[in-house]
């Protein structure tokens, strides 16, 4: 029995509150959350964020117990700016406060230094959106990717302009990101394997604005596609600038590019977009329907962009795993996520390799019509 002393107007009263028999304090559990929160990627940074929230009121609901204990779940939302070396700050930030996992990070290039950081640490971390092959390659167990990587995108954009474009000229350019430099090289490995030649490699920045001087020489070559290996703040003015300077080529690109808010930023030259995102169109995942309508009374229908169904399974895979072993302490219950069978809004049996990769990832194809993302196929690879 504890209690607390009040003094009211004659006296004191003892406001005794009284447990009820057998029941314990909550744990907390923290799930930290990293992504672009503020600067020209932040809308994809929000919507991770909005998704792992939205996972945590889902397993509030659950009022899942680990190792007997209720639960007191906690999000950490940081801003990594889609910098690397704000991503290592963000990291070693979420060591020191002791979160329980990790979801995130959302850019390549943010991951590579975090994921380091979380290796030593022995703390699981979770992309719902880091797609370079290289991440897993580097060996650390604390590594997991909920989507298809680069490798899968890049094949099936390749397979794409050959079958269906039936391309025979390429111009390749890229970020000299982490991402849009291995998603273009991934791209240009596999459209070269098909016959394709590639005509122009040219190289920009992920803060770029305009691209005249890469376009004009690009123009000259009269490419049959352009593959753009970036983010969508580029990709946008990127095929405005396509449209007014007359060069008659699609422009391909990743998941990083195939967000609504492209619509917004090319306008009508968005027709000329086609990219492939992981996974499937959320009318055709498992649970797609109905998380939507969730995800749109929480945060509205113009908050959602592209991760967040990702992002959302990633931490209801880390509180699965947590559960199994009994424990939020990462180095018990990473053995859990390893070998986690769990069936989520983006996929049923969501199964890890041993490199942390996503077992038989599914990709989505899709262009823009009247500015509406459209899909055009889906297809699961090996």
């Amino acid at each position: 029995m504890k209690c607390k002393w009040m003094a009211p107007a004659a006296g004191f009263v003892c406001l005794c509150l009284l447990r009820a028999a057998g029941a314990a304090e909550p744990l907390t559990v923290t799930i930290g959350v990293a992504g672009p929160l503020s600067g020209p990627q932040a809308a994809i940074g929000q919507d991770a964020v909005n998704g792992v929230r939205l996972a945590v009121r889902e397993l509030e609901r659950r009022q899942l117990r680990i190792g007997g204990l209720p639960v007191r779940w906690v999000v950490d939302a940081q801003d990594d700016q889609a910098d690397p070396k704000q991503a290592t700050l963000v990291a070693q930030r979420f060591v020191d406060r002791r979160v329980n996992g990790v979801v995130g990070h959302l850019n390549s290039g943010c991951t590579f230094p975090a994921s380091r950081i979380y290796a030593r640490a022995g703390i699981p971390a979770i992309t719902g959106a880091s797609t370079d092959p290289k991440l897993a390659q580097q060996g650390f167990a604390t590594f997991f990717r909920i989507i298809a990587n680069d490798d899968a995108l890049g094949a099936g954009l390749a397979a794409y302009a050959n079958d269906a474009l039936h391309a025979r000229t390429v111009a390749v350019i890229d970020d000299r990101t982490a991402y849009g430099q291995g998603l273009a090289d991934v791209f240009a490995r596999e459209a070269r394997a098909r016959g394709m030649r590639i005509v122009a490699r040219e190289y920009t920045h992920d803060k770029a604005i305009d691209f005249t001087a890469i376009l004009t020489r690009i123009r000259g070559l009269h490419p049959d596609v352009i593959f753009y290996g970036g983010v969508y703040t580029q990709a946008g003015p990127m095929l405005r600038q396509i449209a007014h300077l007359g060069v008659d080529a699609k422009l391909l690109g990743g998941d990083a590019i195939c967000v609504p808010t492209l619509a917004t930023l090319a306008g009508d030259a968005v027709k000329r977009a086609l990219c492939a995102e992981g996974g499937a169109p959320l009318h055709s995942m498992p649970g797609g329907v109905a998380w939507k309508g969730a995800y749109d009374r929480a945060f509205g229908a113009d908050a959602y962009q592209i991760f967040s169904p990702y992002v959302y399974d990633a931490t209801l895979v880390l509180a699965q795993a947590m559960v199994k072993a009994g424990s939020s302490d990462p180095k018990r219950y990473l053995a859990a996520v390893r070998d986690i069978r769990a069936d989520g809004v983006t996929r049923r049996g969501i199964r890890f390799d041993a490199k942390g990769n996503l077992l038989r990832p599914t990709i989505t194809l899709s262009s823009f019509s009247d500015g509406v993302k459209k899909t055009i196929s889906v297809r699961e690879v090996d």
